[in-house]
Formats: C-alpha cells, structure tokens, sequence
C-alpha cells in the first residue's frame, strides 16, 4: 500500500455533514434532547465567568466562532464532541431554566468585565432590549457532524483528538462517550462494589475521572483475551469494549468479579506494593486477573503469602519496565495464577 491509497482508505472511514443553526435553534434541540452534552463532557465546563462573558459579546458582535463538532448517534441525535466551552456558555446566557437544567446549571449568566460592550455590564439575557435579545438568538453557528456511518474506532479517535477543553478527558471517559450502553453501565456499576473499592486504591483525582471504571473493563478484558493482547492498551481495550457492548454474558461476569473481590478483600492493603499507597495499573491486571484465572479453576484462594510475592522482585519484573509487551502481560497474569493456586 503506498501514501495515496492509505490516505484515500482512511478518508472514506470518515463522513462528515456542515451545517449552519441559529443560537435559538442549539438551544432547543439540548432543551429537547436532541442535542446531547455527555456528563463525561459537562466536567469539562470550567471557563471563569468573565472567559464566558467574553464568548457572549463576541457572538453580540458578529465575530465568528470556531466550528462546534458533534457526531451523530443511530437514532438522529447529536453527541457534543468539541464545543462543551461555548456551548455551555451559550446556555447560560440564553437558555430556559429547562435548558440549563440539561447541562446542570441553576443561575443564568450575567456579563462581566466586558470592554468593548461595556454598557452590557452586570446585565442578564433578558435585560436586554428584545431587538438585541432576537438578534442574538437569530446568530447563526457552524456546525460540523461526524456521520453515524462512521465507525467506533473512528469516533473514539476524533473525540481524543478533538479533547481539547479545560478539563481534558481520560480514555475511559472518552470510551464511556462512544461506547454507550448496558455494558458500560454495568461497568460504572461495579465500581460501586464495596470490596473492590477497599482492594483497588486510587488517587482522589482518579475517583470520578473514569479510572475505577477502565480497571474493571481492563479486569474483562485481559481475564478473558489477555493470549490475544497486541502492544496497544488503547486498541485492545477499545476492540473489547466495542464488542461487550453488543453481546456479553452479565451474569457470568457479575460472579467472577464479586467472587475474586471479596476473597482478594482480606488483603490489608489491597492491590498495593511496598510504601505505595495505590493500586498501579499492571500491578492490579496481574493480581486481579490472576486471581480470577486460579477462581475459575479451584474456587478458593491461597492467600498467606501474597504480600510478599506480590513484592518480591520476581513479580516486580513483570510489572515494570516495558510493561506493555505481550510476554510481560502474560507472565504477570499467569505468574499471579500460579501464586494464588498453590
């Protein structure tokens, strides 16, 4: 294959539509649902006030924005992918308290520290003389659309390369955006188990930025195709969780992960090594992993001794390093089999 025909095979994963909407017309179609913020993508809004009163005058003003990006679900509904900023912005300023209950807000936005409309200062939406209320609301934004012929793994790249916002999404996050669905519910569900969260520790910033739930995906997803991992987490995970979303066994899954918990539970400091106090990711897919594996085949954990291994330098070798080789991915998860079934 040279240049030109990679370039033209991958252009035609992608199928985009343009459009130009008025302010009033966005507005009512996340009033109705038509449009929809992802909670996932609602986290990113943290422009200060007077950054939105900013974006507001320059819509008064006639300057042009950039392009918001969505992406088209199988219903008809659009998804925000790029444009959470000024979009919300937007809402705020203009929408019914129906609309702002869509993106989570209570108060309408006053204008601040305006220069250039400085009259407009410390003034409300509909403070606004109704000429300039219509006119507003009549401004028309471009809207580009990323057509739902286009693939998961082609939505799942467009979303990380248009991550741009404030406050950056994770991959799961990104995931929890494009794979929807009873799967990715089940795995935010499981989070919640309580001996999972006394086994698995993470930072206080990791608690709701979609860590907890990739550690249970990657639970599934190493436990049953970790022979089959290349060197990409990000492929492999996402190739998982494209498929679960369309056919997974819920109860089986539900037992091996409540049963490999509740026995890892008695551990004292969970999935943890030496002075750390969190679970590393490889630490947590060897033990965790492994520990299911040695379930499926005997049913009860021997747990005296896993402390120290999960220590000891022999595991250490296959946690750390270049960690992401097939060769350590399997070592570490039938190392830990092999301890937990002595």
């Amino acid at each position: 294959m040279d240049l030109i025909q990679q370039l033209n095979e991958q252009k035609r994963r992608v199928d985009f539509n343009s459009y130009d909407i008025s302010v009033k017309e966005l507005i009512s179609m996340v009033t109705d649902g038509i449009i929809d913020i992802a909670p996932e993508y609602q986290r990113q809004f943290r422009w200060p006030l007077e950054k939105r009163s900013s974006l507001i005058e320059s819509v008064l003003l006639g300057i042009p924005l950039p392009n918001l990006f969505m992406a088209t679900n199988s219903d008809g509904s659009w998804e925000l992918i790029d444009g959470v900023q000024r979009l919300s912005s937007i809402i705020q300023f203009a929408g019914s308290e129906e609309a702002l209950d869509k993106i989570n807000l209570k108060e309408s936005l006053k204008l601040i520290k305006l220069e250039k409309l400085s009259l407009f200062n410390n003034l409300k939406f509909n403070k606004l003389p109704k000429s300039v209320q219509l006119d507003f609301l009549l401004k028309p934004l471009k809207i580009t659309t990323l057509s739902d012929k286009s693939d998961l793994d082609v939505r799942f790249d467009l979303f990380e390369r248009l991550n741009t916002g404030g406050v950056a999404l994770t991959n799961q996050e990104i995931r929890s955006c494009v794979y929807r669905g009873e799967f990715n519910d089940f795995l935010k569900e499981l989070t919640f188990d309580l001996n999972f969260q006394n086994v698995v520790r993470v930072t206080k910033s990791q608690e709701d930025d979609g860590t907890k739930e990739e550690y249970v995906l990657r639970f599934f997803a190493f436990l049953n195709n970790y022979k089959n991992f290349d060197h990409s987490v990000i492929n492999f995970l996402n190739s998982y969780m494209a498929v679960s979303v369309k056919s997974f066994n819920y109860k089986k899954g539900r037992d091996i992960f409540t049963k490999t918990f509740e026995q890892l539970s008695i551990l004292p400091n969970g999935i943890t090594r030496g002075r750390s106090s969190t679970t590393s990711i490889n630490l947590f897919e060897g033990v965790a992993v492994g520990a299911a594996l040695a379930i499926l085949d005997q049913d009860k954990l021997n747990l005296s001794k896993a402390q120290e291994w999960m220590d000891s330098d022999e595991l250490r070798v296959f946690t750390t390093g270049a960690t992401n080789t097939k060769n350590k991915v399997i070592k570490r998860i039938e190392l830990c089999k092999e301890k937990f079934s002595r």
